[in-house]
Formats: structure tokens, C-alpha cells, sequence
């Protein structure tokens, strides 16, 4: 079964479109590694697959359910973390994965036991109960990351989830994901812009520019002629004029 399947997904904004026919093909058990330029539509067809988002055109289904029909359904069965923390500041890290575990159908005992498991896991244990408005960027990420897991998805979607987070984290997190779906128990949809990164998770890449699919396969199909920095520039690179030198520097005028 395919985790994401779109058909001539589709969504303009003032009429202009910001992303145009997208046909996407995710296996179920996959890592796949979204990439594309500022502006090139990735943030909205994410919106669209979360179900935050109404398509101007086209459908989509997840794990096996139409999100237009089933949207409930659908949201049962992924997490997501968002470019744009979605946390209540005024709870203690504990409390508020308690409640999103609760907020998910979960018990009290379970939402506190995997609540305790995770801010272990994530390296929140010392902080547990501290305020998420003392949190740093970087906590609050790792937070985020627990609240989209604690109810056991089977599909996860992460909007640059590196971002503001120290390599030791990067570390961290990046193991336990691949735990997870190495173990099957999880398909990964991911967005970033740190390549490297990206190249050391996925199994499967799509690169999208402005609007628009412009490349899609297996990570060793895409960069079967380069890194995947290289098969990403070549995908989405333009000519350019060469810059122009700033003047002040050596061996200009002022």
C-alpha cells in the first residue's frame, strides 16, 4: 500500500498557483526526503496532505483513506511537525505531551508512561517540568517531535525539523527515526533544506520547483550521477549572470 498517493494535487493562491498537478507516489515504510527552493510549494502541499489545507484541484489519499472523504480518519493515523510550533507555552513539557497523548484518545496511564519514554529519548527528562515558554528553540523543537509521535502514527510529516537544532540533537533525533522506520512502524515525510542531512536519512527523494514535481525515485536513482546536492542544483538551478563584486573589498575602488 502506498502511505501517499496524489492525483493532479493542486493549490492557487489569488489565482496564482503554488503548486500545480502533483502526483506523488510514497511507499508505505519509506523515508522520503522533500526538497525543493524558497517558495517552490513544499510548506502547502504538506498543509494539503495534513488535511490543514483544501486543494483547489486534484485528490489525495493517505494510508489507504481519501482525505477529502475520511479527513478524521486520516488524522488518526499521522503526526506532524510544522514549520510553525503549535505548543501551549504555559504547560510543563510533561503536561503538555500528557494532553496530546490524552487529546488522541490515549488513557491517562499511557499518556504519562510515553510522555516519560519520549522526554527521555528526546533529552527533555531534566526539563520535564519546566514551562515550554523557558524552552529554547531547539527544546521546543524536540517537543514538537514527541507531541506528533506519543499517539503512535503510522505516518509522520516533519517541516524542517533540523532547524535551530544542535548537531547533538540532530543526532539523536535523526536515530530515532530511522529506528522507527527501519522497525516498519513508520513512513517518514520530510522537508528540508539541509542537504547533507537529508542524504544521510532518506530512501526516497521528490524534488519540487515552483509548483511542480521535477524530479521523483528511489535516493539511488536521483543522485545516480552526483550527491544530492549536485542532482538538486542541476533540478532546480537557473542561469545566472555572474555577480557583481562589492567595491570595498580588496583590490576595488571604494
Amino acid at each position: 500500500m502506498l502511505a501517499i498517493e496524489t492525483e493532479g494535487l493542486t493549490r492557487h493562491f489569488d489565482g496564482k498557483p503554488a503548486v500545480e498537478r502533483l502526483d506523488l507516489r510514497v511507499p508505505e515504510g519509506a523515508f522520503y526526503g522533500f526538497l525543493g527552493p524558497n517558495g517552490a510549494g513544499k510548506s502547502t502541499t504538506m498543509k494539503m496532505l495534513t488535511g490543514l489545507l483544501a486543494p483547489t484541484a486534484g485528490r489525495a489519499r493517505i494510508l489507504g483513506h481519501d482525505l477529502a472523504a475520511d479527513p478524521v480518519a486520516v488524522k488518526r493515523l499521522i503526526g506532524s511537525v510544522p514549520d510553525g510550533l503549535a505548543l501551549f507555552e504555559r504547560l510543563t513539557g510533561a503536561e503538555q505531551l500528557r494532553i496530546q497523548g490524552q487529546l488522541y484518545g490515549l488513557d491517562r496511564a499511557t499518556a504519562a508512561r510515553r510522555a516519560g519514554e519520549l522526554l527521555e529519548r528526546l533529552d527533555l527528562a531534566s526539563a520535564a517540568g519546566d514551562t515550554v515558554a523557558d524552552y529554547s528553540h531547539g527544546m521546543k523543537k524536540r517537543l514538537a517531535l514527541g507531541c506528533a509521535l506519543i499517539h503512535g502514527p503510522q505516518l509522520l510529516f516533519l517541516d524542517e525539523p533540523f532547524e535551530g537544532i544542535d548537531a547533538l540533537a540532530v543526532g539523536g533525533i535523526r536515530q530515532l527515526l530511522q529506528e522507527l522506520v527501519a522497525s516498519r512502524a513508520l513512513t517518514v515525510f520530510l522537508t528540508s533544506h539541509v542537504l547533507e542531512v537529508v542524504e544521510r536519512l532518506v530512501s526516497h527523494v521528490g524534488i519540487i520547483h515552483r509548483g511542480r514535481l521535477v524530479l521523483d525515485g528511489t535516493l539511488a536513482e536521483v543522485r545516480a550521477s552526483g550527491s544530492l546536492e549536485e542532482t538538486f542544483l542541476r533540478a532546480v538551478g537557473e542561469e545566472r549572470a555572474a555577480p557583481a563584486a562589492l567595491s570595498w573589498l580588496p583590490g576595488r575602488t571604494a
